[in-house]
C-alpha cells in the first residue's frame, strides 16, 4: 500500500527518492529518467517451480542514453522470503532446476550459500530477463523500502557480496559478467509519509 500511495503520488514521474538513487551513480545512462509505464504485479515466468515471478512494480524508463528497465520489490517490515537452504531443503525437481538457472543467470561460479534469500535470486533475474526482452540495455532490481529502520537491509547486503557485486554508490551495486545487459541492484528508502497514506479503494 505505501509502494502504491507512492508511486500514485509521483505519477506521471518515477519516484523522487528512485531518481535520486539512480542519478547518485553519476552514470549518464542512469541519470534524468523518464517514466514510460509502471506495471504492477508483473509477472515473469522462470524454467521450474510452479509459480512466475511476480514483480511488485515493473518501470520501463528512459533518458537520451537508453531504455532502463526498473524491476522494483516494495517492503516495509516484512522479510525477503526463506533461504536458499529453506529452499534446497524442501525442493522438488523442479525447484532445484529453477535455483540452478538463477545461479547461472547471476553469473555465480558456484552453489550461492545458504543464507542468501531465494526471493532476491527471482526477482533480479526477472528484471534482467524483462530487459532482454525489451532490448533494453540495463536492468535494475530496486527493493524500495518504507521501513523506518531499513529491516533487512543486511540480507540485501549479503546477496550484493554473494555475487561479488561493483559498488556504484552507497546504495547501488552491479553485478559482474552479466551476458545481454547490464544488472545493477539498489535499495531505496522510501518518504515514510506513505505508511499511513490509505487509497481509496477501486471498487
Amino acid at each position: 500500500m505505501s509502494a502504491a500511495a507512492c508511486w500514485e503520488d509521483a505519477n506521471p514521474k518515477l519516484p523522487a527518492e528512485i531518481l535520486q538513487l539512480l542519478d547518485e551513480s553519476n552514470d549518464p545512462a542512469l541519470a534524468g529518467l523518464e517514466l514510460l509505464i509502471a506495471i504492477p504485479e508483473w509477472e515473469v515466468d522462470l524454467p521450474g517451480g510452479k509459480r512466475p515471478s511476480q514483480t511488485d512494480v515493473l518501470a520501463l524508463t528512459r533518458n537520451t542514453e537508453n531504455l532502463v528497465v526498473l524491476g522494483v520489490e516494495a517492503k516495509v517490515d516484512e522479510p525477503f522470503g526463506p533461504t536458499i537452504a529453506e529452499k534446497r531443503a524442501d525442493s522438488s525437481s523442479g525447484q532445484s532446476e529453477r535455483l540452478a538457472y538463477l545461479e547461472k543467470e547471476l553469473g555465480a561460479n558456484q552453489p550461492l550459500s545458504d543464507n542468501i534469500r531465494y526471493q532476491l535470486l527471482h526477482r533480479s533475474v526477472s528484471a534482467l530477463l524483462t530487459a532482454r526482452a525489451f532490448h533494453a540495455p540495463i536492468a535494475v532490481m530496486l527493493v524500495h523500502s518504507f521501513s523506518p529502520v531499513s529491516a533487512w537491509r543486511d540480507d540485501f547486503a549479503a546477496f550484493c557480496s554473494a555475487l561479488s557485486c561493483t559498488q556504484l554508490s552507497d546504495d547501488l551495486f552491479e553485478v559482474p559478467n552479466i551476458p545481454g545487459a547490464r544488472l545493477l541492484l539498489g535499495w531505496c528508502k522510501g518518504n515514510n509519509h506513505f505508511l499511513s497514506v490509505d487509497l481509496p479503494s477501486a471498487l
